[in-house]
């Protein structure tokens, strides 16, 4: 498939902002080996001022918005500022009308300057997204003058047909169209250069993307992680071919090259674990690559030298850190957490005689999205409209809670709710249903006991159950026997997951210990496996209630694709909402369930 290097239509527009308040950030360097005088204009033969021969390029990015138009609820919407004295600090961060505010006021003074961003912007959207099939982050996208992403591993959610939809337009083929303007798509190019068309053997769209400013022009090479269909339904990947990162890339950089094109950032939807949750801690403290680990190490230490720095995304994290190329040279790696909350600000120095970036002077900052600064009046109308149309099924009650239920931890509250409900719901199919199993990575958010809307605390909303459970997963019974189970509980910490656990929530009636002093699958304690009360019998056979997902083996749990008895009910939200309405009411609210059926030992 042929990759064009011609920008696409912009649609720039001069934006008066009252204020962004003072960006809170960190700064990575590598270093200065340009000339004092270097940027300087100088004069041609006729005195007419001649280009200098360093150009600073402003590269504006983030990554995992997820559809987060709305400032993010709880710790969703909030970053960890590492203090002088060594403590730290939250703050509340992320929201799209906040978002613009930032990037329009980073963007003023910069001529060259230009914003992409790591994937998965859409996808596990909150309702007022979601709901529309991420029309509305889309929309949103445009007006925040978004270059260039990736995609990421939820931009396949709806599989591939739907995300050629969110690129190039037109009405939903079953919902049809929302508003009486027919979508028109994303004006900026989504890359998938490792995503191949089982029958074509090519990019389902394209590869790279040129971004040019005068004489001035750096090359993008967008890839998602090479194991997207392990992440990803099995529907949505249908008929697609995911390949490896780094040999991607680096067949890309060589044809940008022999394009001319010698300054190149690659666009990952991999990334790394960084060694502390502050988003603006010294990545670099113990050398370069230091503080942070995890699959984006190794790809960036193997990709080309020839690309100049890696934007990257998918583990939520933030990092701004310099991570060594196959030569040896330190080449800048960053991620913006997720959800809005914070975005990236990197200079990138053009030396207009190599065509190259000038590594030696990048430097790179993450900031934080705060909501302290004036709200863009464009996205709050965006929101205005878009809710006006979900507000009769978002507004909706489901239920009430006693105080927040969290989505964070090994076992969270949250997962264990979910895990109940299935299980309730998997006996109104199935009396004989044994026990429910969540996987961590679908529960998107927890539940806030404190609205900031009109329904009141402690009410939850239809609006947030869908924040919670947004993928439309169906519960499905299976039959499986108490070795299968047993193994699916190793699964959870052995192989694809043995070096990034999954931890899978239980419903109340399952509980086992998690001994993390001990390595691989041995670190679950199979004869503590006990479900009410009785140890797993390796010879019975278990009614297992589990989502649409992982009964299809995802997340590294191929012993779930390996059930009987299928039977598919009702999508996971709709049984949540049913456990919320028979297990709560106003007078008297449910509780968070106490995270204490797995006993994890450290």
């Amino acid at each position: 498939m042929p990759a064009t290097s011609q920008p696409y239509p912009r649609r720039r527009r001069a934006y008066r902002i009252l204020t962004a308040g003072a960006a809170l950030a960190t700064v990575g360097a590598l270093g200065a080996a340009i000339p004092a005088d270097a940027h300087d204009s100088g004069h041609g033969h006729h005195g007419k001022p001649r280009p200098s021969r360093y150009q600073d390029v402003q590269l504006l990015s983030f990554n995992d918005l997820h559809g987060n138009l709305e400032p993010p609820a709880g710790s969703s919407g909030r970053v960890t500022e590492l203090q002088a004295d060594g403590t730290t600090k939250t703050i509340d961060a992320g929201g799209v009308e906040y978002l613009a505010t930032h990037l329009r006021e980073a963007r003023k003074g910069n001529a060259y300057s230009v914003t992409a961003a790591g994937g998965d912007m859409v996808g596990a959207s909150p309702l007022i997204s979601g709901l529309f099939h991420d029309e509305p982050t889309i929309e949103a996208l445009n007006k925040l003058d978004l270059d260039v992403t990736s995609v990421g591993n939820h931009e396949f959610d709806e599989g591939a047909k739907e995300l050629a939809r969110l690129q190039n337009g037109g009405c939903h083929p079953t919902a049809g169209c929302y508003t009486d303007k027919k979508f028109k798509g994303a004006d900026f190019p989504y890359l998938a250069a490792n995503v191949l068309d089982e029958k074509t053997n090519k990019p389902i769209l394209k590869p790279y993307y040129v971004w040019k400013k005068k004489d001035v022009k750096i090359g993008f090479i967008g890839v998602t992680l090479e194991d997207t269909p392990g992440v990803v339904s099995a529907e949505g990947v249908k008929g697609l071919k995911f390949k490896d990162e780094v040999e991607t890339i680096n067949k890309y950089a060589k044809e940008l090259q022999k394009q001319g094109v010698k300054s190149i950032v690659a666009l990952i939807h991999e990334g790394g674990l960084p060694a502390s949750g502050s988003y603006n801690y010294n990545c670099d403290a113990s050398g370069a690559g230091s503080g942070v680990s995890g699959p984006i190490v190794d790809i960036a230490k193997n990709i080309s030298p020839s690309v100049d720095a890696l934007v990257t995304g998918h583990t939520h994290a933030a990092y701004v850190c310099t991570v060594p190329d196959p030569a040896g040279n330190p080449r800048m790696v960053t991620s913006a957490a997720s959800f809005g909350r914070l975005y990236t600000d990197t200079t990138l120095t053009y030396d207009r005689r190599t065509g190259d970036i000038a590594r030696t002077s990048v430097k790179s900052a993450n900031h934080v999205v705060t909501r302290t600064v004036p709200k863009a009046a464009d996205m709050t109308s965006l929101i205005g409209r878009w809710n006006t149309l979900a507000a009769p099924i978002g507004n909706r009650a489901i239920g009430y809670i006693s105080a927040d239920v969290p989505s964070t931890g090994t076992e969270s509250p949250m997962g264990d709710l979910i895990a109940d409900a299935q299980l309730a719901y998997g006996r109104t199919l199935d009396a004989e249903t044994d026990l429910a199993l969540m996987n961590p990575g679908g529960v998107r958010a927890g539940l806030t006991y404190a609205t900031t809307g009109a329904e009141g605390d402690g009410v939850v909303t239809y609006a947030e159950g869908f924040t919670v459970q947004p993928f439309a997963n169906t519960v499905n019974l299976q039959n499986f026997t108490g070795a299968q189970l047993i193994q699916v509980l190793k699964e959870q910490v052995s192989g694809s997951n043995a070096s990034a656990p999954k931890i899978l929530q239980p419903s109340g009636n399952l509980a086992y210990t998690l001994d993390l002093t001990k390595t691989g699958a041995d670190r679950v304690v199979t004869d503590s496996i006990k479900l009410n009360g009785v140890a797993i019998d390796p010879a019975a056979t278990y009614r297992v209630a589990t989502n649409s997902f992982l009964a299809g083996g995802g997340d590294g749990f191929t012993t779930l694709g390996l059930g009987t008895g299928d039977l598919v009910g009702t999508d996971d939200l709709t049984a949540l909402e049913q456990y919320m309405t028979a297990n709560s009411s106003a007078s008297s609210p449910l509780a968070p369930p106490t995270p204490n059926r797995i006993t994890i030992v450290q």
